[in-house]
Parts: C-alpha cells; sequence; structure tokens
C-alpha cells in the first residue's frame, strides 16, 4: 500500500508518499513512549492546555492552506473545508478551556470508616489513533485533543488518501511548542499498524472507520488487552411525525443527508415520514435534493463535491443498483460521472431489499412511509447500526418518548447539523462504543485511580 493524493475531481494523482519503514516505525514508538515517560509526567494540565491552545490558533491562522489540502485530498467543497478547520479550532480551544476541570480530583463519599478517598485521573501513555478522510482534522482534534492535555502521547495513523493534511497536523503541534514524540504522524501500513497494537508501550487505539476495521482492529487489540474507542457506520434515522413548517423541515432534512456530499458517518440517510405527511414530503424533499448538483469542489458556492475517490463513486453506484434489482423505486438520480455522484432518492425500500441494512456513503436518500409513532420507531431501530438520529415533531412529549425508543448513542430534535464541542459522539450496536467530544470524550484513556485516605 503507499499514500497518495489524488485529486477526485480531476482524477489526477498529485503526490505519492513511501510507508514508514520498520525502523522508522520503532524509532516513532520509541519517541512516543520517550515522551511519556518525561515530557506527560513533568508538566501541568495546565501546560499542556496552553499548547493545546496554540494548535488551535494556528488552526485558525492556517485555515486556507488546510483547506485547501483536504479539497485535494478527498474533494470537500471548499467552504465546508474552511469550516472543518475552524470546527477542529474550536475543538482544541474548548478541551484547552476545560480539560482542568475534567480532570480535577473526584471526591468518593464512604459509606463507613474514617478518612477520605478520591478518584485521580492520569495518563495512561501513548495512544495509537486510525482517523478516517471523511473529516481529516476534525476527526484527529476530537482524538488528539482531549488525549494531549491528559498527557497521552499520539501516534497518528491517518488515511492512505490524506498523506499532506496529516503532515500538516503534525507540523502544527510542532510548531505549537509540542516535543518530539508527543504527536508522531506515521504512514504505515496495516501490518504495521497491528505491530503497533501488539506494542506494550502502546496503551489504546481509537479508529473511526468502517465497521470492517473496527472489527479488525478491535480483535488484534482484544488479543493484547488494550483499550479501544470504535466510531463506525451509521444509517442514522430522520424520523418526521408533525411539523408546522414543511418547507423548513425538508430544507433540515435535504442539509442532514448531503453535508460532506453525503459522506458523514451521522448524516440523516433514512428518512421515516408519518402517512399523512409522506406525499407531500417526498415531492417537496425530492424537488429541493434535485436542486443541488455535484460541481467543482474549489468553488466558492459549491454544495455538493466529487465522492472521495473513484472507488467510492462506483461502490456507491453498485449499492444503488442492487437496491433497485430488489424492489427499490428510483424516484431521482442514480447516475454517476467518475467519482461525482447525483443526488438520489429511494422509495419502497422492504425489510429484505439490502439497501434497508446498508450504509450508503454518499447522496443517496431512502424514504420510508410509517403508520404511527410505533411504526417509526420499529423502522428506524431496524439496522445494524446506532449512531445518530434526528425526530422532528410539534409535541415535545412525543419527541421525549420517540427519543427514548430509538436505539441510538444521540438523538437530535427538531435540529440537524448541531454537533458541538461540549456534545459526546458516539453510537451503539454495530456503529462502535465509546464515545468522543465532551467530558465523556475526555474520560476514555484514563486511569481513574483510587485512593483511599485513613
Amino acid at each position: 500500500m503507499s499514500y497518495a493524493v489524488t485529486n477526485p475531481a480531476t482524477g489526477e494523482t498529485v503526490k505519492t508518499y513511501d510507508t514508514i519503514t520498520d525502523a522508522e516505525l520503532e524509532a516513532a514508538i520509541a519517541a512516543a513512549d520517550e515522551a511519556h515517560r518525561t515530557w506527560s509526567k513533568s508538566t501541568t494540565v495546565e501546560e499542556r492546555a496552553a499548547l493545546i491552545r496554540r494548535v488551535s490558533e494556528l488552526h485558525t491562522e492556517r485555515r486556507q492552506e488546510l483547506a485547501e489540502l483536504i479539497v485535494r485530498e478527498m474533494g470537500k467543497p471548499i467552504k465546508q473545508a474552511l469550516g472543518e478547520a475552524d470546527f477542529a479550532a474550536a475543538i482544541y480551544e474548548y478541551y484547552a478551556d476545560h480539560s482542568a476541570d475534567f480532570l480535577r480530583d473526584e471526591p468518593i463519599q464512604l459509606l463507613a470508616g474514617d478518612g477520605s478517598a478520591v478518584i485521580r485521573r492520569s495518563s495512561l501513555g501513548v495512544l495509537l489513533g486510525v482517523m478516517p478522510w471523511n473529516f481529516p482534522y476534525y476527526q484527529v482534534a476530537r482524538f488528539a485533543g482531549p488525549n494531549l492535555i491528559i498527557g497521552n502521547p499520539i501516534l497518528l495513523k491517518h488515511a492512505e488518501q490524506c498523506p499532506e493534511s496529516a503532515a500538516a497536523m503534525q507540523q502544527i503541534f510542532l510548531d505549537a511548542g509540542f516535543p518530539a514524540g508527543a504527536y508522531v504522524n506515521i504512514y504505515a501500513s496495516h501490518d504495521q499498524i497491528e505491530h503497533v497494537i501488539a506494542d506494550p508501550r502502546v496503551q489504546g487505539v481509537s479508529l473511526t472507520g468502517s465497521e470492517r476495521a473496527g472489527a479488525a482492529v478491535a480483535e488484534i487489540a482484544g488479543r493484547h488487552l488494550k483499550k479501544v474507542v470504535l466510531e463506525l457506520g451509521g444509517s442514522d434515522p430522520f424520523i418526521l411525525l408533525s411539523t408546522d413548517d414543511l418547507d423548513a423541515t425538508v430544507e433540515n432534512a435535504v442539509d442532514a443527508r448531503l453535508d460532506n456530499s453525503g459522506q458523514s458517518c451521522n448524516a440523516a440517510k433514512r428518512f421515516i415520514v408519518a402517512d399523512e405527511l409522506y406525499e407531500p414530503f417526498l415531492e417537496k424533499f425530492t424537488a429541493k435534493i434535485a436542486e443541488i448538483e455535484a460541481t467543482d469542489p474549489t468553488s466558492a458556492d459549491s454544495a455538493l463535491g466529487p465522492l472521495s475517490s473513484l472507488k467510492a463513486a462506483e461502490g456507491v453506484d453498485e449499492q444503488v443498483k442492487r437496491a433497485i434489482e430488489h424492489g427499490a423505486t428510483l424516484v431521482h438520480g442514480g447516475t454517476r460521472d467518475g467519482a461525482f455522484f447525483q443526488t438520489t432518492v429511494l422509495t419502497d425500500v422492504t425489510p429484505g431489499n439490502p439497501a434497508s441494512k446498508e450504509e450508503f456513503f454518499g447522496p443517496v436518500a431512502q424514504v420510508y412511509r410509517a403508520k404511527d409513532e410505533a411504526d417509526a420507531v420499529r423502522i428506524a431501530n431496524d439496522t445494524p447500526f446506532g449512531l445518530g438520529s434526528y425526530v422532528y415533531t410539534t409535541d415535545q412529549e412525543q419527541a421525549l418518548r420517540v427519543a427514548d425508543g430509538i436505539e441510538a448513542g444521540m438523538v437530535f430534535v427538531n435540529v440537524v447539523l448541531a454537533d458541538g464541542a461540549e456534545l459526546p459522539f458516539g453510537g451503539i450496536k454495530r456503529s462502535g462504543s465509546g464515545r468522543e467530544l465532551g467530558r465523556f470524550g475526555a474520560d476514555e484513556f484514563v486511569n481513574k485511580k483510587m485512593i483511599r485516605i485513613g
């Protein structure tokens, strides 16, 4: 395998990078281990937070350069790429502001006996991050930000198609004042990653990616008794039960499906609509999504770029064709031009159709008709995934009732694109385990040491 920048909009391979040698990988692990034994132990939370604050500032200062890199690497529209650099900066700033509170000693009320007891949070050691191509900066920020403040050095293996953004991030950490070994970018192969996970100096692994990648990493990590956090795929439901503004709801539905050209784990992908709203929603939703065409991602007004690669577009094309072969109705779209894929709407997807159990990582929406609230929840839960979900209703009690019934790690009610640095992100079922962001994201890779004083 090799790391390469291949512009999906043009098909041009801009530059290739060699994978790290075994000797270089050993040096990287040793440097990270040394950073944990020295730098992590000799600095305070506040000192490490100050470095992360500088990382935030550098993301802001270099936002244009960072954005242009990922437009070329994975085709993100430039406006969204700039937004991602800004969101990454906000995440680093959030952890710089709040990590000292998250790591403060936590008293335990004793049931019997004299004295006191506390939970003291401290670093675990070197961590491996395996990151995806769809949000090259944001994904790294939510992993690296809290863990570096905790004192866990990072070995970062980015996606093979993101070598330039990976290198740019390592440079930011160095320029911010982190010592060599605190954050190390490694262009590692899959075989080398297995070696890293097995290394006794590495204490945990965080992976964001596909089910297959997550299962492979979890298997290796389990064999070596390593802690893992897995953020995997999703086929998030968007349940519409009632609305006092259908046009606004449709606008939100389209935005929720097409963010990042439809390549977001927690994008709304299955639109489950109450019977009386089904026909008007489908008509308005199809008309609105059809207005949005895939265009040159370097253009400031591009809302939809190419998919991340020709292979990715071919995969979505095969999924759509297979869905139709199994009885789905193609209401709109379904055509591919190189790595560009037309916005697509499918209906009549039955439980026996493979599409009902798959994740579509592209601008493809499935629309379902629900008889009532209970039927909507049933359809929403009829999936192997359980990442996020969306509920639209004018009935607050119904909103909470449905939120309780949905099998997912996150529920957004009457709002989309509302992720925040303070909000825990993660799922259940085949969407993974563990959480990132917020207080819970800072609590995954720590030693919660109990200290009992008599």
